[in-house]
């Protein structure tokens, strides 16, 4: 074996390792790694120096002190960071949301900054990632679970995968073989890594797939968390029918499926039991679990043995269970339809029950320019451009109304106590992109490929896919958690390119809704004077 190619299976031995679990209070280093999950080396930026990075756990209402600390030093990749936690509601605590050049200054190398905050009210999937340039598609991301000792759906179950190493948390990824700080004009992934491992195309054959082990006549939980930086990904398990229990935080009325097709940013907690083809002869006891990357610039599959896992019951031989991934791939007859999807116990949609019956309605039209070297996007005629004052320190500066705030034409300012409503018609070039709101999980009473609404038991999520031309995905939320927040594309290529605004929620009466702490307040003027001395 060549000293290279050692190198390289090392580098996927590495990349391999389960990755530990952490909280709710903990130590979170933010350093730079070569590693080969795909066989590809190259260099990283990791959470605890894993990808995924740790699994941050803790139970319902806990409070989580995590100490984020910037050891950062290749200046190939950004150098700066910071960390959003996907899905937590920060309610009253927006400044500890993560979103660089919306509620905070970055975090610069050999500092570090603590976020400190109370989830309350919410259980279920959620996930971390940098919310600062591109840098979550160079491997910054990882799982966070909040347990319920009080869930209802616990009768449904006999493991929570969320609680084990032995079963991890199933994530999806794209993996790139070009720095987030170097991309192409347009950008297009390598490989998908399902569980932190993948192979690509022409790749090497000896990478190690991601395993999942479990015993016969088990029933599993297992979190889907889709760390996408770009594509959706169907996923499915060969031989296997799953039953969806929870949605991005809400638990919802059992539905059996056969497939899941997950956006960047979604995540799902589904039911798996015994596979009826456990005692096929063919595949005793082990079988695929694949993710097929949903783009319309090339058509794929699992050659090579991409986009694909196993899953492998006790005393199963080791093998693989693919002799050529492409041959006898299942048809999916019960893919995931998002409006068969309920709350398991519904909550009134605010607002009046017909369209445009909120107290503020908004429509986001989403524009596209193709440029020179790459693209923009817009919303309403304007893209997002980071301002060099967070929008945060901009009101408890002394911004009284939305009207202040920069930047312009991208701020919406939402009064206090209100139900809104946002419209956001189909079709933009690039797909179904999946949008995320901070602060709050919202209704959807109208999604993607359906025409009618749905004002009693929709669908209570973060991110929605709004689909293609002639849908209007619709959306309702209530303004109760002052603060500016972030709604934008995950695709973080189209993110970093201009999709994206900020409501702006409750501008008078935010200074007074919670105290920053002087680490928060030191973070801009330290950045500043970093990105002085640096020239960043």
């Amino acid at each position: 074996m060549s000293r290279l190619r050692s190198l390289v299976c090392f580098l996927s031995i590495l990349s391999a390792s389960v990755s530990a679990s952490i909280g709710p209070g903990a130590v979170l280093q933010i350093v730079n790694k070569f590693i080969a999950p795909d066989g590809f080396p190259r260099q990283t930026t990791l959470a605890g120096g894993t990808h995924p990075g740790p699994i941050i756990r803790g139970q319902k209402n806990a409070e989580f002190t995590i100490d984020v600390v910037d050891l950062l030093t290749d200046q190939t990749l950004d150098l700066a960071t910071s960390i959003h936690w996907h899905g937590l509601l920060q309610k009253d605590s927006n400044y500890e949301d993560g979103a660089a050049s919306v509620t905070q200054c970055p975090l610069v190398p050999n500092e570090s900054f603590t976020y400190d905050f109370k989830v309350l009210n919410q259980a279920g999937t959620f996930w971390y990632h940098s919310h600062f340039g591109g840098q979550y598609c160079d491997g910054l991301r990882g799982a966070f679970i909040v347990e319920d000792p009080d869930d209802p759906q616990k009768s449904l179950y006999d493991v929570d995968n969320g609680e084990t190493l032995t079963t991890p948390v199933i994530s999806l990824s794209d993996w790139y073989h070009y720095l987030s700080t170097s991309p192409p004009a347009i950008p297009a992934f390598n490989s998908t890594l399902i569980n932190g491992q993948g192979r690509y195309v022409g790749g090497p054959q000896d990478v190690p797939l991601a395993v999942v082990s479990v015993t016969q006549g088990t029933r599993y939980r297992f979190r889907l968390i889709s760390m996408s930086c770009d594509p959706s990904f169907v996923f499915s398990i060969d031989g296997h029918q799953f039953t969806v229990i929870e949605v991005e935080g809400t638990n919802v009325q059992p539905l059996l499926v056969d497939s899941i097709e997950l956006f960047a940013g979604q995540r799902y907690s589904v039911v798996v039991s015994q596979s009826f083809f456990f005692r096929c002869p063919v595949r005793p006891g082990r079988t695929g679990i694949r993710a097929l990357p949903q783009v319309s610039t090339r058509v794929l599959d699992f050659s090579d043995h991409t986009n694909v896992a196993i899953l492998r019951y006790s005393g199963a031989p080791v093998a693989d269970p693919f002799a050529d991934p492409n041959e006898n791939v299942p048809v999916s007859h019960l893919p995931l339809v998002e409006t068969n999807l309920h709350p398991l116990v519904a909550t009134p949609v605010p607002g009046l029950p017909s369209p445009g019956g909120a107290d503020i309605n908004i429509n986001l039209d989403v524009g596209f320019t193709p440029l020179p070297n790459g693209f923009r996007f817009d919303i309403n005629g304007f893209p997002f451009e980071p301002p060099t004052v967070p929008v945060l320190l901009q009101i408890l500066s002394g911004a009284k109304k939305a009207s202040d705030l920069l930047p312009a034409g991208s701020i919406y300012g939402l009064d206090a106590n209100k139900s809104v409503e946002i419209t956001i018609p189909g079709g933009a070039t690039g797909g179904a992109h999946p949008i995320h709101l901070h602060g709050h999980a919202f209704w959807v009473v109208r999604g993607a490929g359906n025409s009618s609404y749905n004002f009693v038991d929709p669908i209570v999520r973060d991110v929605v896919s709004i689909g293609n031309i002639g849908d209007n995905v619709t959306i309702r939320f209530f303004t109760d958690n002052p603060g500016p927040w972030f709604i934008h594309c995950h695709i973080d290529w189209h993110l970093a390119n201009g999709f994206a605004v900020v409501f702006a929620e409750d501008v008078p009466d935010t200074p007074s809704a919670y105290t920053v702490t002087d680490a928060w307040k030191n973070l801009c003027p330290t950045y500043n004077a970093w990105a002085n001395n640096t020239g960043s």
